[in-house]
């Protein structure tokens, strides 16, 4: 008899382990399924910066702040904190075995240059043993560095609008529902999307005449509109052409610039020079992203799976993060929209990173 009760109490004892740890597990799985990684705050992190820019022979001058004498640092130290989970930290030799035989493409503007040369210094400062090789195709405006040890190729491709841009007899026609360099990012394992920055542009700089939209030419429409037709065509194209068995598509979001000082609180600010410290707390006090709702609502009509990389709030509350005068000095010296490396940029691809994982 006395055997029976001390098995019983093992049984008790064993059921009341089992119970605890199937509610930590579900717990643990129910928190970081709502968790918004996203939603958060920069700390002060004194292990940051992730690297040295002057050790990455990848940096360049327009992003290269400190080579360019900016004289505070202190924008280098800040670590993303999610309210509701930790990030797990990058780990380059760990992303470099996950990237083994495979390709991550980033596709978009400058600032997904900005996000590509990014991840190539976190890559190299985390494994500078890594050798690489570099190809550049000027003609389709691709750069690839290739990681030889592990076959891994991590690619730039500049490409201001996603949609095409033809010349014709009449000018430079955009033609909202055309993609035709769609072939270049088939079988690609890991797509990094990106198109926002251009379509304000106006004037001098602006690289098109005229706006095709179906079998309608207009001199000018509503931009936004236009951006919302674009992302809409992009999105079938994905929906025709990408398999998500091979491919991962993410969009990077929309990249706040800062050169209005009244969307932090700032009225009398010239734009983002002199800016050294972020917002803190968690919320911006600008405006909404009017192109962020555009994409989002865009987003949701895609069937295929697509992540948006949602760095529009945590980036916003980065007033310091930009070269301001401290990058290449060809806008009168007022960069407010590109980033510094080391710097936010980081933090987009450890979100990218834990997303990948």
């Amino acid at each position: 008899m006395g055997f029976k009760v001390h098995d019983h109490h093992q049984y008790f004892g064993f059921l009341l382990f089992l119970i605890i740890l199937a509610t930590m597990f579900f717990n643990g799985e129910c928190k970081n399924r709502s968790c918004d990684m996203f939603q958060g705050s920069w700390v002060i992190d004194p292990s940051y910066p992730l690297y040295n820019a002057s050790l990455c022979p990848f940096v360049g001058t327009e992003f290269d702040c400190i080579k360019n004498k900016r004289p505070d640092q202190q924008y280098l130290q800040y670590r993303w904190q999610p309210h509701a989970c930790s990030l797990s930290r990058f780990d380059g030799p760990n992303l470099l075995e996950k990237l083994k035989g495979k390709t991550i493409m980033f596709i978009g503007d400058s600032l997904s240059k900005n996000h590509w040369l990014s991840l190539l210094c976190m890559i190299h400062s985390s494994v500078p043993s890594a050798r690489y090789t570099v190809k550049i195709h000027g003609a389709i405006g691709m750069t690839t560095y290739t990681f030889t040890d592990y076959g891994a190729k991590v690619i730039y491709h500049h490409n201001l609008y996603l949609v095409d841009i033809v010349k014709e007899k009449i000018g430079r026609v955009m033609k909202l529902d055309s993609i035709t360099n769609g072939p270049l990012w088939l079988d690609v394992d890991y797509l990094v999307f990106n198109t926002w920055h251009w379509w304000t542009r106006k004037g001098p700089t602006q690289p098109f005449d005229y706006i095709q939209d179906g079998n309608k030419i207009y001199k000018d429409m509503d931009r936004l509109v236009a951006f919302g037709k674009a992302i809409d065509t992009w999105g079938r194209w994905v929906d025709h052409n990408i398999n998500p068995l091979k491919s991962k598509v993410f969009f990077q979001g929309i990249s706040p610039t800062h050169y209005n000082g009244s969307s932090w609180g700032e009225p009398k600010a010239q734009a983002c020079v002199g800016q050294n410290v972020p917002i803190f707390g968690s919320t911006n006090h600008g405006t909404p992203s009017a192109a962020l709702t555009v994409l989002k609502k865009e987003l949701k009509t895609i069937k295929k799976p697509v992540t948006l990389l949602d760095i529009t709030n945590l980036s916003m509350l980065r007033k310091d993060g930009h070269p301001s005068k401290y990058g290449l000095g060809k806008l009168s010296g007022r960069d407010c929209s590109h980033w510094c490396l080391a710097g936010v940029p980081d933090t987009w691809n450890i979100l990218l990173y834990n997303l990948m994982l």
